[in-house]
């Protein structure tokens, strides 16, 4: 795929790295970014061990390269130094930008021997119990821009790694508001899915979006389902979880006893991965992501407003900037982490919102995304980096650790 020919080209050509392109956030900004790339006349380059999005790239013109580019083997990583190196010159390539730690160390060491402009994005805020984690960690740090996808990363990395602020731009994630349309969601696939799910007539479909991954939360949803399914006057409900268990079978399992446990047995569903994410927003009623542990950014969020619906989100982390919560102009909601019983009332709250109400919610949470989130936005101010890069001649900043 890396080899295939190459038009013209008049913009910036970047190598993208990252491990896999399965799906997230940081895979489907990866895909975003090649796009805006090819469609102001660059070269997008990826580099990636693979995965189910690998021929959305090809089908677009990017130039596809696979390599073990998620190993965290310091031989293979090494290895690395000299694919990415090769992948670089092949294709003329102005700036490598990389997405993930252990591609960054490979990616870092062949822009310096090559003299070319490094970025990074600080998807995810990382653990660093010791200083050899840390140090790990720090190379995400390293880059002549570090992109942040929220304020609240920017302020992690000037703490965590001494990152002077000129070097950190905060870039929010993207939404496609195209795909992401309630009107671009075709009924009888909605109606379909919904069915699929187990949901009848007249019950408000609460769905959790998201890998199962003890930290996204869903043990605390379960538990506030419990409570939630003890109130009295509330009309139907079930519960979906939507994510890949990603071999966490054990998890999984654990998931399925908890609800039966809590008599929920026959109103929580496991639905794995679900491809269309528009689809399963639209045949949601409300849109739960309860993460225990702050995220970077938390897309769920972003994209359920983008589809017109309540949101419930654990405030912290990125989501505080994300949620309009608790005054004028509200978008969704926001509880204490970890606290079922507050998920629990802001869920009862959402049942019982009049369609009226729920109408304004939706189209506040949908202008709000517009304004701030959109993927032009997203990739526009990335491109800028780009450009400005190429035109200062920045080279490679040493490493904070």
């Amino acid at each position: 795929m890396g080899n295939k020919p190459q038009r013209a080209v008049t913009g910036p050509s970047v190598l993208q790295v990252v491990p896999r392109l399965d799906a997230g956030g940081v895979e489907q900004t990866t895909l975003d970014v090649a796009r805006a790339l090819i469609e102001a006349g660059g070269r997008a380059v990826v580099a990636t061990s693979g995965g189910r999005l690998v021929p959305q790239l090809d089908a677009m013109g990017a130039a596809v390269d696979i390599i073990p580019a998620d190993t965290k083997n310091p031989y293979g990583m090494v290895a690395n130094i000299l694919r990415l190196r090769h992948l670089a010159e092949a294709h003329s390539v102005d700036i490598i930008h990389v997405r993930s730690r252990a591609p960054a160390w490979s990616a870092r060491a062949a822009a310096r021997s090559l003299g070319l402009p490094f970025v990074t994005t600080y998807h995810g805020i990382y653990n660093a119990r010791t200083a050899l984690k840390r140090s790990y960690n720090a190379v995400m740090a390293a880059g002549d821009v570090v992109i942040a996808n929220s304020r609240y990363t920017a302020r992690h990395i000037a703490k965590e790694h001494g990152v002077p602020l000129e070097r950190i731009v905060t870039i929010p994630r993207g939404t496609d508001m195209m795909r992401f349309d309630p009107a671009a969601v075709d009924r009888a696939a909605r109606d379909a899915l919904r069915r699929d799910w187990g949901a009848q007539e007249g019950e408000s479909v609460i769905l959790l979006p998201g890998r199962l991954t003890a930290w996204k939360g869903q043990e605390v949803f379960i538990d506030a389902l419990a409570l939630l399914s003890a109130r009295e006057g509330l009309a139907p409900w079930r519960a979906v979880l939507a994510g890949d268990h990603q071999g966490r079978d054990a998890y999984r399992e654990s998931l399925t006893k908890r609800a039966k446990a809590a008599g929920l047995a026959e109103r929580v569903h496991l639905a794995g991965h679900v491809a269309d994410m528009p689809c399963a927003y639209a045949a949601a009623d409300m849109v739960v992501s309860p993460a225990i542990e702050p995220e970077a950014f938390g897309r769920v969020a972003v994209e359920a407003q983008a589809m017109g619906k309540p949101v419930i989100v654990a405030d912290h982390g990125g989501a505080t900037e994300t949620v309009v919560a608790g005054r004028e102009g509200a978008t969704g909601w926001r509880v204490p982490p970890g606290d079922a019983a507050a998920l629990a009332g802001a869920m009862a709250e959402a049942l019982v919102l009049a369609p009226e109400a729920r109408a304004a919610l939706g189209a506040r949470g949908r202008a709000f995304v517009v304004e701030r989130f959109s993927v032009s936005a997203m990739t526009g101010a990335t491109l800028d980096v780009y450009r400005r890069l190429i035109e200062d001649g920045v080279k490679i900043s040493p490493l904070k650790a």
